[in-house]
């Protein structure tokens, strides 16, 4: 048999009980993407479509044994980090990056959709001093924003700002999501030198939950593919809101994003045609 060589992408992240964010949302992208996604869990949470009623981190040593087992044999191509939970697991997380040679997306997980903290305070700092200089690309909503730097973003002509107060800490590039300002959503990409405005247009569809994660998980599995950053994160902000358009009610909350749109045909052997 002829062995199939698919892109290595390697998730870092909290699991999500309810399947919309977290590991499962990244695995679910890379599986959309073509890549062959695997997992070094950080946290257990129990969460639904309406909040996270609880969060366990998991030891030091067991992320550290999960990573080495994946990275030592497999291999990788490719890592995209989420919810950290604490310093301790971040400052772990970093120093088994920094040995790592691959393109890294931090997605700086601090806040859930709902509001949720997931992100302890003391692990602020790591994350600025430790994390974001090893990030290829950085990819915090203006909520992680305000956390990391107290930078405000009121309108798209905080971008900008925004963006140089997380360059000051080291990633190579930065994408400052502004899917929670009005009108557009639109969000910059820059490396303190190029930059580039991505547009698209808002769905009436407030079932949005786990568009970080998706988003930061398509980005590492195109540039698994190769692709430089600028095509990695259009061609991932494409995909994501691909999915939002395709986000569906779950439970009594906020309902996950499809991750599966783009695939073709979307129904299950077996299902009757509608």
């Amino acid at each position: 048999m002829t062995a199939v060589t698919l892109p290595r992408v390697l998730t870092v992240a909290g699991s999500d009980s309810g399947g919309g964010a977290g590991i499962q949302a990244d695995l679910k992208t890379m599986l959309a993407l073509g890549v062959h996604g695997m997992s070094v869990l950080t946290a257990v949470t129990a969460q639904n479509s309406t909040g996270v009623q609880g969060a366990w981190e998991l030891p030091v040593a067991a992320v550290r044994a999960q990573y080495r087992s994946v990275v030592d044999d497999i291999g990788v191509d490719a890592v995209k980090t989420g919810m950290l939970a604490s310093a301790e697991l971040v400052e772990t997380v970093a120093e088994l990056l920094a040995a790592t040679d691959a393109p890294v997306v931090v997605d700086p997980v601090g806040i859930s959709k709902h509001g949720d903290p997931l992100l302890a305070a003391s692990a602020l700092d790591p994350v600025r001093t430790r994390l974001l200089p090893l990030a290829t690309v950085a990819t915090p909503n203006l909520d992680e924003v305000a956390q990391l730097t107290g930078v405000r973003v009121e309108s798209e002509a905080d971008l900008r700002r925004a963006a140089a107060a997380v360059l000051s800490y080291g990633p190579t590039w930065v994408l400052i999501k502004g899917g929670h300002l009005p009108g557009e959503a639109v969000d910059l990409l820059t490396d303190g030198t190029d930059e580039l405005l991505l547009r698209a247009p808002r769905h009436d569809n407030r079932h949005t939950h786990g568009t970080g994660c998706t988003l930061a998980s398509a980005i590492a599995s195109q540039l698994a593919k190769g692709q430089s950053v600028p095509e990695a994160v259009t061609a991932a902000k494409e995909y994501v809101t691909g999915a939002i358009a395709a986000g569906f009610a779950l439970g009594a909350g906020i309902g996950p994003v499809d991750h599966g749109w783009a695939l073709s045909p979307r129904t299950a052997p077996g299902t009757p045609a509608a």
